[in-house]
């Protein structure tokens, strides 16, 4: 990967003001201070049953100031730089640092540990433009081969869009860095049956250039042949059996073991992992990574949300614990090091997060992991939220297929799966075809040991 010494500013003047912000609070009292910030344009349009229902532009720039006066810290943010607005804002921010509680936790990332070289991205595609037009007529596309499947019936709207946003950051320890990043979005929502008998369903691209956008037409067809695919679907009885993740929905299992491994978590003691570092959480020959260098990642970053170096690194090694994802107040609690994960905003602390998330592709073939189940569930689309950090309970509303002998046999609703997240783990395979589509991706997944209640 080719490095350089100059970090990839989208304008001048975003990091010039993040400079003048930290410059502005140190002179009004603050003993340390660090500035975020976030420029962006984008552009959007809806569309539905043949017309167009929405154009939607927006520009902006946020401000993020962050001051601390010994352990007290205090934040505040705002879109107007003006002087008028500026002087007085900056000297609120430093008086409610003086009074704030005490956190011995508070700092500014530790000079060592911040970024001195930048990798090459390639996240910023700003030579691609999109006129509002040429979002229309790719929103309009995949609707048009969304409503020519068979069995479609109504519009839920198409939309596409594209954006481009710049984010800089200075601290008073001496990190001053920027990038920038543009955004191509195509989505297509239909619905396919009759009256109380409809189905839902989807597809969408997001990608950072253009040019690895997906096909409006291949989008629209998706969604169609998706809701179809949803119709009659049938009760089953309450069971165990396995249970197979389509890579739609395989992915918020690696999101629920990320929460589980944020320092913040650890920290207040109400992660399942809690006690779990170095030992085995995932079977045998799982690999978990989560990086924030991938060429054109959807979170790809140069630094962390603190400016400290970052890197891919594997969370889990052959189904081992390796790391907690930590932030520099959380690893200060822990009596640790940042790992390089804040994430920010503009408005409050950073807190750990990860970027490029995905669990490696296993041997088999989704295929082949289905083949000698003889009944089980493929689930395709997970309802509510029913996850317990604490204990790593696990039930969750599902749809998707019933498995007979191995293969697909019908479309099934208005379960629940149940499970615990720490034998769930334990007994996941990962099929072959991981694809990075999403911030946090994984392949098929098969997980033994769980309970579908149904009828």
């Amino acid at each position: 990967m080719s490095r350089t010494k100059t970090v990839p500013s989208p304008e001048t003047h975003v990091i010039d003001d993040a400079a003048m912000l930290v410059s502005r609070a140190l002179k009004a009292g603050a003993e340390a201070a660090e500035a975020v910030v976030i420029e962006g344009q984008s552009l959007g349009v809806s569309w539905r049953l043949g017309k167009l229902e929405d154009v939607e532009r927006s520009e902006g720039r946020d401000v993020g100031l962050r001051v601390f006066v010994g352990q007290r810290q205090a934040f505040v943010s705002t879109t107007d730089l003006s002087e008028r607005s500026l002087g007085p804002l900056i000297e609120r921010v430093v008086a409610m640092a003086r009074i704030a509680p005490e956190d011995p936790y508070a700092a500014l990332a530790d000079r060592a540990l911040l970024a001195t070289e930048f990798p090459a991205l390639d996240i910023d595609d700003a030579a691609a433009s999109q006129s509002a037009e040429e979002l229309a007529a790719k929103a309009a596309e995949a609707e048009e081969a969304a409503l020519a499947v068979a069995g479609v019936t109504n519009s839920g709207g198409a939309s596409a869009s594209t954006g481009r946003s710049g984010i800089a950051l200075v601290t008073s320890e001496g990190f001053s860095g920027s990038y920038s990043g543009t955004s191509f979005s195509v989505s297509c929502s239909v619905l396919a049956g009759e009256g109380t008998g409809m189905e839902r369903d989807y597809d969408y691209s997001s990608t950072r250039h253009l040019a690895d956008l997906g096909s409006p037409r291949d989008i629209g067809k998706s969604a169609g042949e998706r809701a179809v695919r949803r119709l009659h679907p049938r009760k089953v009885k309450s069971q165990a059996v396995p249970i197979v993740y389509d890579p739609r929905v395989s992915a918020g299992l690696v999101g629920h073991f990320a929460g589980a491994i944020s320092g913040a978590a650890i920290a207040r003691r109400t992660s399942f992992l809690q006690q779990a570092m170095g030992t085995r959480v995932f079977a045998e020959g799982v690999t978990i990574t989560d990086d924030p260098h991938r060429i054109r990642g959807l979170r790809s970053k140069p630094f962390d949300g603190e400016g400290v170096a970052n890197r891919a690194m594997n969370l889990i090694e052959d189904g081992v614990l390796t790391t907690w994802l930590l932030d520099t107040s959380s690893a200060r609690q822990l009596g640790l090091t940042s790992t390089g994960h804040a994430a920010r905003g503009i408005g409050g602390p950073p807190s750990p997060s990860t970027t490029n998330l995905h669990m490696a592709a296993g041997k088999l073939s989704p295929e082949e992991l289905m083949a000698d189940i003889k009944e089980g569930l493929y689930i395709t689309e997970m309802i509510g939220m029913g996850v317990n950090g604490v204990t790593g309970d696990y039930s969750r509303g599902a749809s998707g297929f019933w498995i007979e002998n191995g293969k697909l046999a019908f479309p099934v609703s208005e379960i629940t799966v149940a499970g615990n997240l720490k034998e769930m783990f334990l007994h996941i395979t990962p099929a072959n075809d991981l694809v990075f589509h999403h911030a946090t991706n994984a392949p098929t997944l098969r997980v033994e040991g769980m309970t579908v209640a149904g009828t």
